[in-house]
């Protein structure tokens, strides 16, 4: 899963994520033939607003796990072992992936992965021990890795994995649902290069070829995390020898400024199906979706996002495009794209000052009823985005689970009258707590009499329609008397920042990052990296001991996630808020084989052509 924003193309998730995305998702039509050959043009994509990537290596941590540095950027060079996503299809593409797909045995205790051969730009082979180089470093570092989810999955039930050749035999502790440890845990590996195998200037720092599990092993991998990790989050290394030598997709970085400007060129090396049409490509830094909208205007850009508040009409319907933006109808082509994610505010129920009142089931639930989300979907968003109410995305195939009833649709009587239940009254605009205690008709634990009820928030800067929506929210919340102050900054900043057990020390109770979760590099919405007790992208510290377990139970056997959905639901681990789809401009002329974007928000320009 990853954070993502609202504008995008994303990944994602991302996602995106984001977590920042421009994507979209357009047929070339039938008349329209694509070049032969890499054309020497330059194609222009936007970045989202303060959402330039930050981190290149695909072993990332929580903190950097957004759509903006993984599927918008890092795929561009480093293909996962299996590749999800295409165009409408969310599921798994054989084809592009650099894997073949795997094989279970051994009462699914026993997986069998076999690459394909691929070459990365030194001439090194995509082989076994490049599996084994991500094996061993997630082994070494389980907590800095983005779904890291403790007890399950990889690395922590992995008794052994060994290498011959192409092929990576795993072991496991105990018997797994194949689609989940296929879409959740084997779609996370990205096949890392020797070239990066090392602790400083030097190569063989022994995390690559060391024997899985080993503690001479771990301990190399310890010592190249620190070292890669340090030269990861360092934009101008990006181009350099070492990271583009490690290139196995078709796209590689040549320049990249600190503003997030980056300029990819068609690798000539790539392996894949898909040879790039264009001979350069270039993501182009904003600093809000105003300046970004202003080069769409001057046709600056071969294909962007604009904020649905520019749009003079609303969409006919979530998921179509309405009216262009006049001033771009002549030169683009607005598209909707959707993307397979959920929409949510981060609830922080650690140590901070609001969490005493985020861990009272009855305020989440006044708070949910207090997000008037039909207004801010025909308001804000111009009917542009579709209403969630649980973790699982609105688009989550009913093979996967069954229909989730949303239970706290907007009603402000219901929430003031639930808070007056509990013990709260009005003073002047302000609600006290007049009933202290840990009874049904109080306020609950740690919250004392004479207590106010405020919350410190905090949401990205740069998205117009965000700023309308959170202001309306905190605006309805008032009403109600519950007070908050508020601060906003840029993506990275805010996705950063939020709450994380790995920042305990923050002050925000909510936080919105624009755009909640991508389901990518774990496509199947189970859950567990986000709200298992103690996982790695448990950004709020939520821990429940029935939500743990309603998580585990999809995870070792094929069960369908309704109940775990519904009690995401009923339970607020977080609040949810719309889910905005993509406004993305497409410069006419620009085609695509396949269509600009997927649904999983993954960067695919290799697919694109101009048109003669």
């Amino acid at each position: 899963m990853q954070k993502k924003t609202k504008t995008w193309t994303a990944l994602t998730i991302l996602v995106v994520i984001a977590v920042v995305v421009i994507g979209l998702v357009v047929s070339s039509g039938g008349k329209n033939n694509p070049t032969s050959g890499v054309t020497n043009k330059t194609l222009t994509i936007a970045e989202g607003a303060n959402a330039a990537p930050d981190y290149i290596l695909p072993f990332y941590p929580p903190a950097k796990c957004t759509v903006t540095n993984t599927s918008q950027f890092q795929v561009m060079m480093f293909r996962p072992l299996y590749w999800f996503g295409l165009a409408g299809d969310a599921g798994l593409q054989a084809n592009l992936s650099s894997g073949n797909l795997p094989v279970y045995s051994n009462n699914n205790q026993t997986v069998t992965l076999t690459t394909k051969g691929w070459k990365f730009a030194d001439g090194q082979t995509v082989n076994g021990q490049s599996v084994l180089f991500f094996l061993n470093m997630y082994k070494a570092e389980p907590s800095e890795f983005c779904t890291y989810s403790k007890g399950l999955g990889i690395p922590d039930q992995v008794k052994n994995a060994s290498v011959a050749g192409n092929t990576v035999t795993i072991n496991l502790t105990a018997s797994v649902n194949p689609q989940w440890f296929t879409d959740n845990q084997l779609a996370t590996i990205t096949p890392m290069a020797n070239a990066w195998d090392r602790n400083g200037s030097s190569l063989n720092g022994g995390c690559a070829t060391g024997a899985y599990g080993a503690a001479s092993t771990i301990a190399a991998c310890k010592k190249v995390w620190t070292y890669l990790n340090a030269q990861a989050q360092n934009v101008s290394t990006f181009p350099k020898t070492m990271w583009q030598s490690g290139v196995d997709g078709p796209w590689k970085l040549t320049a990249m400024d600190d503003l997030g400007d980056a300029t990819f060129s068609a690798n000539s090396q790539y392996s894949g199906p898909q040879k790039p049409m264009i001979k350069t490509v270039k993501l182009v830094a904003f600093t809000s979706a105003v300046a970004e909208q202003n080069q769409l205007a001057g046709g600056n850009i071969d294909f962007g996002y604009v904020d649905p508040s520019i749009l003079t009409s609303p969409a006919p319907a979530p998921g179509k495009a309405g009216p262009n933006w006049p001033v771009l109808k002549g030169r683009y082509n607005l598209v909707v794209v959707p993307t397979f994610s959920n929409n949510y505010m981060n609830l922080n129920f650690g140590k901070n000052p609001g969490a005493k009142f985020l861990n009272q089931l009855y305020i989440r639930q006044a708070l949910e009823l207090g997000i008037n989300q039909p207004a801010i979907i025909k308001n804000a968003l111009k009917n542009y985005g579709q209403a969630t109410w649980s973790e699982l995305p609105p688009s989550t195939p009913s093979t996967e689970s069954g229909t989730i009833t949303q239970p706290y649709p907007f009603d402000l009587s219901k929430a003031a009258s639930l808070l007056k239940s509990h013990g709260w009254t009005k003073s002047g605009s302000s609600l006290v707590c007049a009933q202290p205690g840990t009874g049904t008709s109080n306020c609950g634990a740690g919250i004392a009499a004479g207590d106010q009820l405020t919350l410190n928030v905090e949401w990205y800067s740069g998205d117009p329609s965000l700023d309308t929506e959170m202001s309306a929210i905190l605006a309805d919340w008032a009403t109600l008397g519950i007070k908050s102050t508020h601060t906003s900054g840029t993506f990275a900043a805010t996705a950063g920042s939020c709450p994380s057990a790995y920042s305990p020390t923050t002050t925000f109770d909510i936080c919105n990052w624009g755009g909640g979760w991508l389901y990518a590099p774990d496509y199947f919405p189970s859950g567990e990296p986000l709200l298992l007790t103690g996982a790695g992208s448990n950004s709020g510290q939520y821990s429940s001991a029935t939500m743990d377990a309603l998580i585990r139970a999809t995870l070792a056997q094929n069960v369908k996630l309704t109940t775990y959905g519904q009690y995401t639901a009923d339970q607020l681990p977080v609040l949810y808020d719309p889910l905005a789809t993509f406004q993305d401009e497409v410069i006419k002329g620009l085609k695509s084989k396949i269509g600009f974007q997927s649904v999983l928000s993954n960067y695919t320009p290799e697919y694109y052509y101009f048109a003669k």
